[in-house]
C-alpha cells in the first residue's frame, strides 16, 4: 500500500495526532497552595501516565490453546479486560482529566483472536469487522500507542486498516517512508491538561518503534518503509517538542532497555535501546518501555548531558501489568517544571475483568473459541514438547516434515528440484501437547505459536555445520562427570528456546562437554560424512531467514522460494489431508546430546 504523505498530513490535521493539540477538561488536582511567608507557594500539578505494552492480542484472561482460563505458577492474569479495571480505578483515584493512557506496541499479533481477524475473517475485507484490539482499546480510552514490530506481521494494508479503526494515533517517529524519508506515521502526540489559575500543562508523547522490523518483516516493508535508530530520531524530535512548548516529554518506545540486539551486526541500530535513549537524549522525563517482555517497575537512568534522572518502566507483557508514572510539576518563573517522576507497576491479577469489555467482545471471543476447537484429524498417540529442548522430540519432527514437504512440492519443475531439502524448527513452547484421539486447530496452533511463514534458502554443507554449531550454543557446558539437571541444561547466556534449532534430514551429536563452537560431532547425510561443498535447500521460517537470532549465513543465503501462508496453517492443512497423525510418518531421531561421546540420555 503506497504511503501518501499528503493523506498523512491531512489525517493528522484532523485527528490532532502528531500535529495539533488535544485538550482535556479542567484539572482539579492542581490545588492552590497554602500561604507561606512572603506570599503564595507556587502552583503544583500531579499528572499520572499509565502504560501497557506487548498486549499481543490478549483481551481476556483466556488461553485459546488450552481452551481454559489462563493460569501460571506465578498466579498472573492476562487481558485488557483486567487492565480496563485497573485504569478505571486509577482514573477514579487521580481524576480522569489528570491521566494519560499509552501503549508501547505489539498489539495485533499473538493469539488466535488476532490471527482470526487478520486471516480468517480479515478486517481488510470489504465491510469487514472492526479489529477486537481496536474495539477494546477505544473503549478503554487509550490516548496513543507506539508501533511494535509485530504490527507489521500481516502487511501494511492490515496495519493501515487497524490504524483507521483506532480512535487514537499509532506513533512511529522512526518509521519513515523509504522514498521521502518523512514520517509514515504520526511521530508524536500532544495533550493539554488545564490547571485552574495557571497555564495549561502540555504533555508530548514521542513514539519510537523497533529497527528490527527491516529484518523481521522485510517482505512487507522493503522499499516502502525504513527504520532508523531510536537514539537518532529521539535526538531529532525531543528538541522540537520542547520548542513547541512541551512541559513534559514522555517516550513510548517499542525497544527494551538492555542495549543488546538479537540480529548481531546486520543493522547499525540497537534493538533494545530505551536506556540509551534516556542516557543520550536530553529533555526526556519518562520512557514507557516495550518489546523485551520483562517487568521493570522503575529504572532510573542519568542523562549524560544534563545529569537529570530519566525514569523508565516496562509492564511485562500480555496485559499482566500496568505501568504507572506519577509526575509532579511546579509552576515557577513563568513555566511548568517537572519536579519528580516515580514509576511502579500494578498487577492485573488483583482485579476482575471489566464487564464493559467482556460484553463488548464476547461475540468475537466465542467465534474464535469455536474456530480453534474444530477437529482436523486423529492422533495415534500423545505428542508433547515437555522434553523437546534436550531430546529429539517427534512433535518437532512434525514441523520439519511439513516444511520439507511444502518446499519440495514448491520446487518441482525448478532448477533446485534435485537438491536435498532439510528443515529447521524450534521448541517454541514447553507445554504444547497434541493428545491421542481428536486433533483440533487449537492443538496444532499451540505447537507453532508464532505467525511465521516459510522460506527456502540455498546453503552449503559447511554453512549448515556452522549453523548447527551456533545453535548448539544454547546448551550449558556440562562436564562428563557432572550431574545433569535438565532445568539448568539449556538457555546458556539467556538464549531463548525459540533461538535453538533442530535441523532435519541430517544426523549429528551435540557434545555438551565441549566448549561452544566445537560441539557438533558425527555430522552425516545419508549415512556419509557431510560434504562441506554439497548444496542443500533449507526450509526455514521467515524470522530466521531474515536474520532473527543472528544465525550465521542464512540471512545472506540465496532465497529460492518464499510464501505468505503461516507455517501453522500448513501444519493444519497437512494433518487435515492425512486425516491421521502417526509418528511413523514423520518422526526420526536426527540428533542427540552427548558428553565426550557418551549419550546424555
Amino acid at each position: 500500500m503506497p504511503l501518501n504523505r499528503r493523506k498523512f498530513l491531512k489525517k493528522s490535521a484532523v485527528t490532532g495526532a502528531g500535529v495539533a493539540l488535544a485538550g482535556a477538561a479542567a484539572a482539579p488536582a492542581a490545588q492552590a497552595a497554602e500561604s507561606v511567608a512572603g506570599g503564595k507557594a507556587p502552583k503544583r500539578y500531579s499528572l499520572t501516565v499509565m502504560g501497557t505494552t506487548d498486549l499481543h492480542g490478549h483481551v481476556f484472561n483466556w488461553d485459546y490453546f488450552k481452551d481454559a482460563e489462563y493460569t501460571d505458577k506465578a498466579g498472573n492474569a492476562q487481558g485488557l479486560a483486567r487492565i480496563s479495571t485497573l485504569v478505571n480505578e486509577i482514573r477514579e483515584e487521580k481524576g480522569r482529566c489528570n491521566t494519560l493512557l499509552l501503549d508501547a506496541g505489539d498489539t495485533i499479533q499473538g493469539t488466535p483472536l488476532t490471527y482470526y481477524y487478520a486471516k480468517v475473517d480479515p478486517i481488510t475485507a470489504k465491510g469487514g469487522p472492526v479489529h477486537p484490539m481496536a474495539q477494546a482499546m477505544n473503549a478503554i480510552g487509550f490516548d496513543a500507542a507506539a508501533l511494535g514490530n509485530h504490527e507489521f506481521n500481516y502487511g501494511i494494508e492490515t496495519l493501515r486498516k487497524f490504524e483507521s479503526q483506532c480512535r487514537f494515533p499509532l506513533l512511529g517517529a522512526n518509521a519513515l517512508d523509504a522514498k521521502t524519508l518523512k514520517p509514515a506515521f504520526p511521530p508524536y502526540f500532544i495533550k493539554k491538561f488545564h490547571v485552574p489559575g495557571a497555564p495549561a500543562v502540555k504533555v508530548a508523547v514521542l513514539g519510537l518503534t523497533n529497527p528490527g522490523i527491516a529484518i523481521w518483516d522485510k517482505a512487507y516493508v522493503q522499499g516502502k518503509l525504513t527504520f532508523p535508530g531510536l537514539e537518532e530520531q529521539a535526538a531529532k524530535w525531543v528538541p522540537k517538542l520542547r520548542s513547541m512548548g512541551a512541559d513534559v516529554v514522555v517516550v513510548s518506545a517499542h525497544s527494551g532497555s538492555s542495549g543488546t540486539s538479537s540480529y548481531g551486526d546486520q543493522l547499525p541500530y540497537v534493538e533494545n535501546s530505551a536506556a540509551l535513549v534516556a542516557q543520550q537524549v536530553p529533555g526526556i522525563d519518562a520512557i514507557l518501555v516495550g518489546h523485551a517482555h520483562v517487568e521493570i517497575p522503575e529504572l532510573k537512568v542519568t542523562n549524560t548531558a544534563t545529569g537529570r534522572t530519566v525514569v523508565l518502566s516496562e509492564p511485562l507483557a500480555y496485559a499482566e501489568r500496568l505501568s504507572v508514572f506519577d509526575v509532579e510539576l511546579v509552576f515557577e518563573k513563568g513555566k511548568w517544571t517537572v519536579e519528580s517522576v516515580a514509576a511502579s507497576v500494578r498487577n492485573s491479577n488483583s482485579v476482575a475483568d471489566d464487564p464493559k469489555i467482556t460484553k463488548l467482545l464476547k461475540d468475537e471471543h466465542d467465534v474464535v473459541v469455536a474456530y480453534v476447537n474444530q477437529v482436523v484429524g486423529t492422533a495415534t498417540e500423545t505428542l508433547t514438547t515437555v522434553e523437546a529442548r534436550y531430546k529429539d522430540a517427534p512433535i518437532i519432527d512434525l514441523i520439519t516434515k511439513v516444511q520439507e514437504d511444502v518446499v519440495k512440492a514448491a520446487l518441482v519443475g525448478t532448477s533446485y528440484a534435485s537438491l536435498p531439502v532439510i528443515a529447521q524448527a524450534s521448541p517454541f513452547s514447553r507445554t504444547s501437547e497434541i493428545p491421542a484421539g481428536d486433533v483440533t486447530i487449537r492443538d496444532l496452533s499451540s505447537l507453532y505459536v508464532y505467525d511465521n511463514t516459510l522460506v527456502a534458502k540455498l546453503m552449503t554443507g559447511a554453512q549448515i555445520r556452522a549453523y548447527l554449531e551456533y545453535s548448539a550454543q544454547y546448551f550449558v557446558q556440562t562436564a562428563a562427570d557432572a550431574t545433569v539437571d535438565v532445568e539448568k541444561l539449556t538457555n546458556a547466556n539467556s538464549r531463548p528456546d525459540y533461538n535453538y534449532d533442530y535441523v532435519s534430514g541430517l544426523q549429528y551429536d551435540i557434545d555438551i562437554a565441549q566448549a561452544a563452537g566445537s560441539r557438533i560431532k558425527n555430522l552425516t547425510y545419508n549415512g556419509a560424512a557431510l560434504d562441506d561443498a554439497e548444496q542443500f535447500v533449507l526450509a526455514v521460517n521467515n524470522y530466521r531467514a531474515n536474520g532473527g537470532g543472528a544465525f550465521p549465513h542464512v540471512a545472506s543465503a540465496t532465497e529460492v522460494w518464499a510464501e505468505s501462508t503461516e507455517i501453522r496453517t500448513r501444519i493444519a492443512e497437512w494433518v487435515t489431508a492425512k486425516g491421521s497423525l502417526d509418528p511413523k510418518e514423520f518422526a526420526s531421531v536426527d540428533w542427540k546430546l552427548t558428553r565426550d561421546g557418551t549419550p546424555v540420555f
